[in-house]
């Protein structure tokens, strides 16, 4: 079970770019089916296009645009996102959310002697930890917390077990 964030964000500005276009050209067809003084000044907006040539920096220029925008919402289409679940060991239906495994690992690392503060990482296969301490000598303290974090990982049994590499950030010497 690997479920993958929905494309709800380029769907709906696609949808609203869409709906504010087709409000504009109903909104003008009314006009002009009740004579009424458009928006939109049809012939001036067909004189202009009609004007244009393949060649104009304009019609490049347009193009360019549309061609980018496909690109990005064909890529966001295609290329998956980060897992919001991932999957766990034993049956094929358990999984735990990649927010809660970072909460439970933060907490793991927190309760390491030393710690102050602790920011947890998951960047795909990878756990990546960086803790804050305020001692000006922190040796030992990337062993013990990387020691604590993979114990947990153990308990909480992911169907791939990530690697854990661990930062420690501490002040400068007090001397």
């Amino acid at each position: 079970m690997k479920r993958r964030p929905s494309r709800a964000v380029p769907a709906t500005v696609t949808a609203l770019i869409l709906l504010a276009t087709a409000l504009v050209v109903a909104v003008v067809a009314i006009q002009m089916l009740l004579q009424e003084p458009a928006w939109v000044n049809y012939s001036t907006l067909a004189g202009y296009v009609h004007g244009l040539r393949w060649t104009d920096t304009a019609v490049a220029a347009a193009g360019g645009v549309v061609a980018v925008l496909g690109l990005l919402l064909v890529s966001a289409a295609v290329v998956p996102g980060a897992p919001t679940v991932l999957p766990m060991q034993g049956t094929p239906n358990s999984g735990a959310s990649s927010r809660g495994l970072r909460s439970t690992l933060r907490a793991a690392a927190s309760t390491v002697d030393g710690v102050s503060g602790a920011t947890v990482a998951l960047k795909g296969r990878r756990v990546k930890v960086r803790v804050n301490t305020r001692r000006t000598r922190p040796e030992g303290l990337v062993d013990a917390v990387r020691a604590v974090v993979t114990g947990r990982l153990d308990q909480i049994a992911p169907s791939a077990q990530p690697a854990v590499s661990v930062r420690v950030h501490s002040p400068r010497s007090a001397s």
